[in-house]
């Protein structure tokens, strides 16, 4: 190797090392906003240590594995920062409960909605919210582009009382199109609202490395061994699972996955994710445009926002009418070598 050859090398190391720094440094003034905006991101991130992490070490899934585990910094710091995404989260998830148009249902039945006597009406909401977010879930797995996103919270390879804070704060608008229907069809803010707290509360403990197997709950409500096999990326497990309180719409429409002789071993996702927040957070856009390009370019954002629209409505048909037990690679078998889920079709690419 020539002198020249290690200089360029030494360069790129020292390159990168500052985009390194620069990026942690970017990622603690982050933390910082969001904790001047609220410190409920430590009251979470210390509740959930001092509930779950002694079972942990109680009972253990996975013997061995340390509470200080390889990128442990990074979930807690999505914890941290979570009031600041928050408020993302927040206008994306309207913008995506309006696009979804899952109001129109939501109204349509809101007539019916109202002959249910009061003492029902949370069971009815519920039953409701559990399937709609069901199929929600499933479409941000089986649909390319929403998976970008999703892929985030899945790339951790460490299931444990942490892993559960890593996601995409565009990832949380998976309960908006549920929570919008079940609102505009009567349903209360409190009600939807309650439903909604207890989802993700619950998420977090269902990634907890703890050995319970439960197997006598596994076909009545889910547990944190129907939750395992959710994230495991072992082939035959993939696109299982997708339940948030019932295991019963994956048993309905054929994604229950529960083996009786085995148990998940490996998690995370085939395909390459970043390390750090910041790069995770910029990750599922690669391959879009800038957004000054949609400005300048109207008429030919419109033309690419139709394309888009009519690509995302093939692969919800695609998702909702495929096979029991089919997988990424028979919906799209161009992309077999890659286990979790397809990279962004070509129809979809151009259009974002």
């Amino acid at each position: 190797m020539t002198d020249v050859d290690v200089m360029g090398e030494e360069s790129i190391g020292f390159k990168a090392r500052m985009v390194s720094m620069f990026l942690r440094l970017l990622t603690l003034g982050l933390i910082a906003v969001a904790l001047v905006i609220s410190t409920e991101g430590i009251v979470i991130v210390l509740l959930l240590f001092v509930l779950v992490v002694p079972f942990e070490k109680l009972f253990p899934r996975h013997r061995g594995q340390k509470v200080r585990r390889p990128h442990l910094d990074t979930d807690v710091g999505y914890a941290l920062v979570s009031p600041l995404m928050g408020l993302l989260t927040g206008f994306v998830a309207i913008a995506i409960g309006l696009l979804s148009l899952a109001w129109i249902p939501g109204l349509l039945l809101a007539p019916y909605v109202a002959k249910i006597p009061a003492a029902y009406m949370p069971v009815v909401g519920f039953l409701l919210f559990d399937a709609l977010v069901y199929w929600t879930h499933r479409f941000y797995h089986e649909i390319p582009v929403l998976w970008k996103f999703h892929a985030i919270h899945h790339s951790t390879e460490h299931l444990d009382w942490a892993s559960g804070f890593r996601a995409h704060p565009l990832d949380g608008t998976i309960l908006a199109p549920a929570f919008v229907f079940l609102v505009t069809a009567g349903f209360s803010f409190e009600l939807t609202g309650a439903l909604a707290a207890a989802q993700i509360i619950l998420g977090l403990f269902l990634h907890a490395n703890v050995r319970w197997r439960l197997k006598w709950l596994h076909r009545l409500i889910i547990t944190p061994e129907f939750h395992h096999w959710h994230h495991t990326n072992e082939r035959d497990a993939i696109w299982t699972n997708y339940s948030t309180f019932l295991p019963l719409w994956d048993q309905l429409f054929g994604t229950y996955f529960m083996p009786k002789e085995r148990r998940p071993q490996t998690y995370g996702v085939n395909e390459p994710i970043p390390d750090g927040i910041l790069r995770q957070l910029r990750h599922p856009f690669k391959g879009w445009r800038n957004p000054l390009w949609y400005i300048l370019h109207p008429f030919q954002s419109l033309r690419r926002s139709f394309s888009f629209t009519k690509a995302i409505l093939r692969s919800m048909r695609k998702s909702m009418f495929r096979k029991r037990g089919t997988k990424p690679w028979d919906i799209y078998p161009l992309n077999d070598e890659q286990q979790v889920t397809p990279t962004l079709p070509s129809d979809l690419s151009t259009s974002a």
